[in-house]
């Protein structure tokens, strides 16, 4: 029985990883780690660093996962995403949205530990990088919301540095939304 246990536990890790493309959780952390610098005019405590990456990681990964919940059914009709996780049943919904919530709850969790602001703004944050899965069904601009959902990652970091925003990180968010959105 143990071994049926690790077995599946194996299993749905790998498929997970699958799932949510761990190089795209990391794809943000530079533009949170630049406002992360730059609101604390050179290198942030590490504690206050490591937080900052669970929090991108976390929010990223919830935002992946919702994107393959939501998009399942659109997923399955098409022969390139067909063969993804879910469309070809090597994860449940149920798990998925178990996935998702843990990685919010993870989100929540370590802006909580950040600072008071960063945690009343998480669930804005994680609301903005979960609309994109819905923008891609009304918008010929979805690219655009994309991008602006990788550039809240710097304004984020500087919440969870600074305890505040400011608007000069703004600028920083607008040259990450439009690199991302130029996609």
């Amino acid at each position: 029985m143990p071994q049926k246990i690790l077995h599946s536990v194996l299993r749905n890790t790998h498929v997970t990883l699958d799932m949510i493309k761990w190089e795209h959780s990391f794809l943000t952390l530079p533009f949170g780690l630049t406002g992360a610098v730059i609101a604390a005019n050179g290198i942030p405590p590490l504690r206050t660093l490591g937080w900052i990456c669970v929090a991108m990681v976390a929010a990223r990964s919830a935002a992946m996962a919702f994107n393959r919940l939501v998009d399942a059914d659109i997923d399955a009709l098409n022969p390139r995403t067909s063969i993804r996780a879910l469309p070809a049943g090597l994860l449940t919904r149920r798990f998925v949205l178990g996935f998702t919530l843990a990685a919010s709850a993870l989100l929540f969790f370590a802006a909580w530990r950040l600072n008071p602001l960063a945690f009343y703004l998480s669930p804005l944050a994680l609301l903005i990088v979960c609309a994109y899965s819905y923008t891609k069904r009304f918008t010929r601009w979805a690219h655009l919301f994309l991008g602006f959902a990788m550039g809240i990652a710097p304004a984020a970091a500087w919440v969870a540095v600074r305890g505040s925003l400011d608007v000069r990180v703004l600028i920083v968010t607008a040259a990450v939304m439009f690199w991302g959105g130029g996609f």
